[in-house]
This record gives C-alpha cells, structure tokens and sequence, in this order.
C-alpha cells in the first residue's frame, strides 16, 4: 500500500512545481521533501518527476498518480470537516447548495417544514452552477447541492459524490403580458421561432429545447436570475421559457404550456458519497413534499 504521507508530499511538490515550495508550505526541508517522494518512486518502480531537465515536468507516471493524490486530499479534508461537527454538535446546521428558482420556492419551504418538525435548526444556503455546487460537496463546503439537467439524456453522475433523485417539472412557455400569444393557454414551441430570446447559456436546456423543435433561438440576453428574466420578458424584449416551479411567482407575463414533445427538466442532489449530514434526509424529504412530487 502506498504511504499516505508521501503521496500527499508528492502531491505538494507537483502543485508548487517547486521541492522548496513545497517544503515551505510543508514546514519540512527540502531534503526530507526530495526524500519522501524518491521513497515513493522507489516503491512504485517509476519516476514520477523529470530530472536532469529545465523548468519542472512530471513524467505520465506522475500525471497519473497527481489525480489520485487529489482525491485523496479531498476526501480528508472531508473526513476532518465531518469529524469537526460532529465534535462540535455543527450537525444542527445544513449548508445548502442551489439553483436560482428552487431556492426561491421550494427550499425556503422545505427549511420551514424541518425546522417545525425538528426543533431550531440552523441552514445556510447559496446560490450557485451546477459544477461548482459539486465541487463544494465534494471538499465538504457544502452538504448538500440541489441541480437540475435536462430529463432528455440519461443522468449525468459526479465523481466523488452520490445522486439523489428528487423530481421531474415541465418547462413553460414565458411571453410578456402584451405578446401575441399571450391570451393562450397552450401554445406551441415552433410559434416562438423568430422571436428574440432570453436564457442562462446559450447551449442550455432552452437553446436545446428550441433546436430540437427545428429553430435555433437568438440569445441577445444571458442571465440565470429568474427576476431578471422575468423584467426582460415583461418589457417584451424577449420570449424564453421558465420551470412550472415559477409560474404562479411571476408577475407582468403569461405562462402557456407547450404542446407537442416536452420539455422537462430533471431536479436532483448531490451529496458525500459517506456519512451524509443527517439533516439531509429530512430535508429532501421536505423538498419533495414541498413540490408535491
């Protein structure tokens, strides 16, 4: 088995692209950095550093083993973080994850449901993107990270974490209270061809949704903030479409339904693959009955 000690020194010495670096940072001298990591090619058979060269390069024996040392860095720093609150009694408090539109509406009820349930809780929540809400959990920033992705592929997994599966919602047509097809309750996505749009990103669910019907939209308007979306909208600036988690939310629009193939989007969480927080079951528990899923 591989020394955790070295690998984790190994690990320090090809992030600084320095042994003197890594010796500051480590608190070691240099010679005890250089000799931790020739032990451990000693032990692997491989060099992992090229020597006898300018600048500093790791040969693909080291590339290779720089990804395992990551992770595992990770993961105690995870290990530590858990050990810490649970010492400390931190588990009363949930640090929460989120898209802008379920932590508009469903997490501040599902908060208020676990807290009435089970005494004064603690919860902090953010605002984030999909990667770097995984990238939390998995560096134990976060417990628990709410994501969505389009219901139209298969699941996409995180490495270095464990999916959830929480519920699925329709994507709604989004037309300002003034649009022509603002009177109706169904409409078509292929009506809204020609029009300007707004969306987060333009290769997202929207952008795809639209391609997929036969037009590819114009995006003259990137955000990811629903109120923002919804002033462009209203202002008849643009068309879009937005979750059925909105609709009765917003003001100054119309919200048809969209006949024909639908869109929906797949709502999930990710969380440690180990030792969840144990506030996480109940909560997502009360996101789900929050949605009526």
């Amino acid at each position: 088995m591989l020394d955790p000690r070295r690998l984790l020194t190994f690990r320090e010495v090809a992030h600084h692209r320095s042994f003197s670096r890594a010796a500051a940072a480590l608190s070691l001298t240099q010679p005890a950095v250089s000799q931790q990591v020739r032990a451990l090619e000693v032990q692997l058979g491989e060099r992992l550093i090229e020597r006898g060269r300018p600048g500093f390069a790791l040969t693909p024996a080291g590339e290779l083993l720089l990804g395992h040392a990551d992770a595992l860095f990770t993961r105690l720093q995870l290990a530590a973080r858990q050990l810490d609150e649970a010492i400390e009694g931190a588990h009363r408090l949930l640090r929460i994850g989120a898209f802008p539109s379920i932590l508009a509406t469903l997490v501040p009820r599902a908060i208020v449901a676990v807290n009435r349930s089970g005494g004064p809780l603690e919860f902090c929540a953010v605002q984030g993107a999909t990667d770097e809400l995984v990238a939390a959990v998995r560096d134990g920033s976060l417990h628990v990270a709410l994501c969505f992705e389009d219901a139209a592929p298969p699941p996409r997994e995180h490495e270095g974490t464990a999916r959830v599966e929480l519920l699925e919602e329709s994507m709604l047509g989004l037309v300002g209270a003034r649009h022509r097809l603002a009177g109706r309750r169904r409409i078509r996505l292929t009506e809204l061809a020609g029009e300007t749009w707004t969306a987060a990103t333009r290769n997202g669910l929207i952008v795809r949704a639209c391609i997929a019907a036969g037009f590819e939209p114009p995006v003259p308007y990137l955000t990811d903030d629903p109120l923002s979306i919804r002033g462009i909208v209203s202002a008849g600036l643009a068309v879009s479409l937005t979750p059925q988690l909105l609709a009765g939310q917003l003001r100054g629009v119309a919200t048809p339904a969209l006949t024909g193939d639908p869109v929906r989007r797949r709502i999930y969480a990710v969380i440690p693959p180990t030792g969840p927080h144990p506030l996480v079951e109940p909560f997502l528990d009360a996101v789900r009955a929050a949605s009526g899923a």
